[in-house]
């Protein structure tokens, strides 16, 4: 018999030839990657902020742009209508200079002379001027006398039967009206006739 098939294994040599190739795998294993970077993560990160960045940006710029055209329109509204309360009050002024000039009858002024001619002159001068001073504030007379009714800027007192015009046709005006900018300061009060053909609609729209 072969002496080498009876010799007996060495454990020694055994467990040596199993370290050495223990230690010939783990010089060639991957080192762990957990801990490296993604490779484009900083530079989506920087992405993901300039993105955000301008989000704000652009919201900042809306905003400011609204505040603008707000402040804008509240001048504007200052500005027109900033005098409403001390016109409003001027209104009475203007109605007494109106019913001045009204009280004289024509014949009267037709012969006034002298001082009484002078008198009258100066009332009629007086309202007229007033009237241009508040229109200069931008507040106006209304005239609707013949106009369609307005429930924006008439405020009507009674009916007036009348078949000669469309019905909703101002005929009669009771008190003077007057608007502020395109807003109504005071309604003129007036009389609308009945009983005529229906007022054509003045927006098209009807």
């Amino acid at each position: 018999m072969n002496d080498r098939e009876n010799t007996p294994a060495q454990p020694g040599a055994e467990q040596g030839a199993g370290a050495a190739q223990d230690t010939s795998f783990g010089a060639t294993a991957p080192q762990s990657t957990i801990n490296e970077p993604e490779p484009f993560t900083e530079l989506e990160n920087l992405h993901a902020e300039n993105a955000s960045l301008k989000d704000k940006v652009l919201r900042t710029l809306a905003e400011m742009e609204n505040l603008r055209r707000r402040t804008e329109r509240e001048i504007a509204d200052a500005k027109a209508y900033g005098v409403t309360s001390f016109a409003r009050d001027m209104l009475t002024f203007a109605d007494n200079l109106r019913r001045a000039v009204e009280s004289v009858p024509a014949e009267v002024k037709a012969k006034a002379e002298g001082p009484m001619k002078s008198l009258i002159e100066g009332i009629d001068l007086t309202e007229r001027d007033f009237q241009s001073r508040l229109a200069r504030h931008g507040v106006k007379k209304l005239e609707p006398q013949g106009q369609k009714f307005d429930p924006n800027m008439h405020e009507a007192l009674f009916e007036v039967p009348d078949p000669s015009v469309p019905t909703g046709t101002v005929v009669q005006v009771v008190e003077a009206g007057y608007s502020i900018g395109d807003r109504c300061l005071r309604p003129a009060k007036v009389g609308v006739a009945r009983g005529g053909p229906k007022a054509a609609p003045t927006d098209g729209n009807g």
